[in-house]
């Protein structure tokens, strides 16, 4: 067997894209997809938006990167646009998910160092979470198909259920930093916190004087209708990890904390090559000119509703391959009888994406900017392939 050039860790469908246009995918021979998947949640303003594509090909011309061995006058300017958003009081640019729950892993174990407290380094992490492949991001998940071949995994993670209040209160001892949960696990299943479970969170921390840190990379920047899901729980964290859509397709994460959580961060406690250069901080202020505007937040709600309206009805017509409709805003996915992998698949070749996740889940992840139209073109589409896949032509 002859290993490819890009290396085989991916299964790649045959959807081979070249260009894209709003919702739209284009592949080599012309093939037109209804892209529904957005590069999982990361292009929310869709394919060759006007006013993020002048601000990367304007910023191209003028400065992509110098290091950050020098003053940065565009992150400064984009880092205080988010704390100005947010409950955070500072910001580390990275340059992908994983980086920034890097750094969120490392700013709740260095605050219990300054705090005197250096043996609370054990994070409590909730299963079926996905938070990145790096090794501390991977040893950070209890899933076995991430650990499989990469042992020994980072110790000090600690694995309870999901969405269980008592089971995390149960799981902190005197080595407890902090908690690091999903709002809504993607990967995971498109699976919403309870209200009651991230304000429990909130509280234990307080109580036992150890941090909340919110990954947010997928269910963030604007997704479910609000500019950051904690909003809609009624509770701030003390550090959050964000990336995905912040660059609307230009990689870029940030990891967001307050002054109390990020006091042990100085000089040479971390660092980044890339993370804020000033090609990537033109693409998250563009794409906050756009998305960080109430009447743009209350338009994915809108759409949300719409859209959630639409597939419940839908599944209603096909009950031996559907059973629910789950999520927030226009991060939803679909739980079906059996593995979606396969149905997925069924849709790519009928020219709409879709997104499989686990506890047999399709996500449903469209950019933020889509109109009626759009989620009519995906319901008229997905209820039509749900009749080919359960009566095929050939039965």
């Amino acid at each position: 067997m002859t290993i490819t050039p890009l290396m085989p860790v991916y299964p790649r469908c045959d959807v081979r894209p070249v260009r894209g246009e709003g919702p739209y995918l284009y592949g080599e021979q012309g093939e037109k997809y209804l892209d529904f998947a957005s590069g999982i949640a990361v292009n929310l303003l869709g394919h060759g938006h006007p006013h993020l594509t002048k601000a990367i090909q304007d910023q191209a011309a003028k400065l992509m990167h110098v290091s950050n061995l020098y003053g940065s006058p565009q992150g400064e300017s984009y880092a205080q646009r988010l704390v100005d958003l947010s409950f955070a009081d500072t910001v580390f640019f990275t340059n992908s998910g994983a980086e920034s729950v890097e750094c969120m892993i490392k700013v709740m174990r260095r605050y219990h160092v300054v705090e005197g407290n250096p043996h609370k380094k054990e994070i409590i992490t909730f299963k079926n979470a996905f938070h990145g492949r790096t090794m501390a991001t991977i040893s950070a998940a209890n899933q076995e198909k991430l650990h499989d071949g990469f042992e020994p995994l980072l110790p000090g993670f600690t694995y309870v259920e999901f969405d269980n209040l008592d089971a995390a209160r149960e799981a902190i001892s005197e080595n407890t930093a902090g908690f690091m949960v999903e709002p809504i696990q993607g990967e995971g299943g498109i699976r919403p916190a309870s209200k009651e479970f991230m304000q429990g969170l909130r509280k234990l921390a307080d109580e036992h004087g150890i941090l909340l840190g919110l990954d947010e990379v997928q269910c963030g920047v604007a997704r479910t209708g609000t500019f950051y899901a904690y909003e809609q729980y009624g509770i701030e964290p003390d550090v959050l990890a964000s990336a995905k859509g912040l660059g609307g397709g230009f990689p870029l994460g940030a990891c967001l904390a307050t002054e109390k959580a990020a006091q042990g961060m100085v000089f040479g406690t971390h660092g980044s090559t890339y993370g804020g250069n000033p090609l990537a901080m033109a693409a998250g202020e563009a794409v906050l000119d756009v998305v960080a505007k109430d009447e743009f937040l209350d338009q994915v709600k809108t759409m949300g509703e719409r859209l959630r309206s639409g597939l419940e009805q839908m599944i209603g017509n096909h009950p031996d391959m559907f059973e629910s409709v789950r999520g927030m805003g226009l991060m939803l996915g679909i739980r079906m009888k059996t593995d979606p992998r396969a149905f997925v698949g069924w849709l790519r070749g009928r020219g709409l994406l879709a997104v499989a996740a686990g506890d047999n889940v399709m996500r449903v992840l469209p950019p933020l900017n889509i109109g009626e139209e759009h989620v009519r073109e995906f319901i008229d589409g997905l209820s039509k392939a749900a009749s080919e896949y359960e009566k095929p032509e050939d039965q």
